[in-house]
């Protein structure tokens, strides 16, 4: 259970579950939790933990036995799958979770079998490459989308598994005390209280959005002063929610049509069509991994004199000459989280100001891996690229950026309220709390 952090609306799991009944035997549940993932700190473990605690008390009332052990993933499915009959493993669309199912289907003495389970549409069965963007990749997710979008019932475990003799493995009781015992990168720190891990609060959150702020998501989801958002994109990226789940919730809520549709463009084709970059670009988080001609405009104005240049300290700590993207950085830090239309402009100010487009890609990086609670995902690996041109076509050529489509204060002073948006993420600092939730 790596990316599938979850007890219910897993595929990987009932199915695992229904072929342990055939077998006539117990299914083990195992999560394997290591110090070093790249990048990660204190503020994604302490959510992510949450999210496991919530995931082993439901596996219990299902006579599941959940263990959490410590070391690399790979080693703790080998190490717990020792004298198992089969190994189910869930979905992997990054390197390190590629490279672990890798050694195990390799290393295990049985079976292994992989099931996708946080796409709506699994990846390969959509396209068998990279696509260009998402007007390439919308048909042939639609092509299998009601086949896919069926909702997941629980399958009964016919033997108990509670009582099974397996080596203990991290006690969750006590989440606090699990963190001090692990060697974190505290850089960014923990938003306890602020937002809660796992399917119960996710579950939570999503009806609380679709109750209280779904009714204007189209009017004002490119409205970064308003907080009609639903927080999804963090539960998606641990894997507490499925996607299948949010995405049915959606269209059987009553809502506008023009919304429902809006948000299921995003959940599933803008959301597949990151998965689909990620799996199929080994680099997908290097400035290499841009398309030709994105690089090519980028070089040819690499010399151009730049209005303002910053380090990339001075963008940690928001002290820019631009009240908005000031206001950007300050959400991000004390909230975890940005308003995606922000997302946007704070990702080309970066490139703009920096020194070199190369260097623009590295902070961007850095900070979106730092600071963002759904940080180092197929989506922040997307939306940084599309920042640098991928997923995208050339537009007016202008100095520092080239072709790559250029985003203004301006702009935002025309289509959106940026001022208010200020007001807001001070209140939201002053408060620690996102207003949404």
């Amino acid at each position: 259970m790596q990316q599938s952090q979850r007890a219910v609306h897993n595929d990987a799991l009932e199915y695992a579950a229904g072929r342990a009944n055939e077998l006539s035997l117990p299914l083990l549940a195992v999560f394997g939790l290591t110090d070093d993932y790249p990048e990660a700190n204190a503020r994604h473990y302490a959510f992510m933990l949450e999210g496991l605690k919530d995931a082993g008390e439901t596996l219990r009332d299902r006579g599941i036995q959940f263990v959490v052990g410590r070391g690399s993933p790979d080693e703790v499915a080998l190490r717990y799958g020792e004298r198992a009959s089969l190994i189910v493993t869930d979905g992997a669309y990054l390197r390190p979770e590629k490279a672990w199912k890798q050694l195990v289907a390799e290393e295990a003495g049985c079976l292994v079998i992989g099931v996708e389970s946080n796409v709506v549409v699994p990846v390969e069965l959509a396209s068998n490459k990279r696509e260009h963007a998402a007007r390439t990749l919308r048909p042939k997710i639609h092509k299998h989308l009601d086949h896919f979008l069926v909702a997941l019932e629980p399958t009964k475990v016919e033997h108990d598994s509670l009582g099974l003799d397996v080596e203990d493995g991290v006690d969750l009781s006590d989440i606090d005390a699990v963190l001090d015992g692990m060697d974190l990168d505290e850089g960014a720190w923990p938003l306890r209280g602020m937002y809660t891990g796992g399917a119960t609060a996710g579950r939570e959150a999503l009806a609380c959005f679709l109750k209280e702020n779904f009714a204007e998501y189209v009017e004002h989801r490119n409205q970064p002063q308003t907080s009609d958002v639903s927080h999804m994109s963090k539960y998606l990226h641990y894997g507490h929610l499925s996607p299948v789940y949010v995405v049915l919730e959606v269209m059987n809520s009553g809502g506008p049509e023009d919304d429902i549709d809006s948000y299921v463009e995003e959940v599933v084709v803008r959301r597949e069509l990151s998965m689909n970059f990620c799996f199929y670009t080994p680099d997908y988080d290097s400035y290499s991994c841009l398309p030709d001609w994105a690089k090519k405009t980028l070089e040819e104005h690499k010399g151009d004199e730049r209005e303002y240049v910053y380090t990339r300290k001075q963008l940690e700590n928001a002290e820019t000459h631009d009240p908005y993207w000031n206001a950007a950085m300050r959400e991000m830090v004390h909230t975890g989280y940005m308003h995606n239309h922000m997302r946007m402009y704070w990702g080309k100010k970066i490139l703009e100001w920096s020194n070199t487009p190369e260097y623009a890609y590295e902070t961007t990086l850095y900070l979106n891996d730092k600071y963002f609670v759904d940080g180092r995902d197929a989506n922040s690996y997307a939306n940084i690229a599309w920042v640098f041109g991928n997923h995208d076509r050339g537009w007016k050529e202008r100095d520092v950026l080239g072709k790559i489509r250029y985003m203004s204060a301006g702009g935002l002073e025309r289509k959106a309220k940026p001022k208010e948006y200020v007001e807001k993420v001070e209140r939201l600092v002053e408060e620690g709390r996102p207003e949404a939730l």
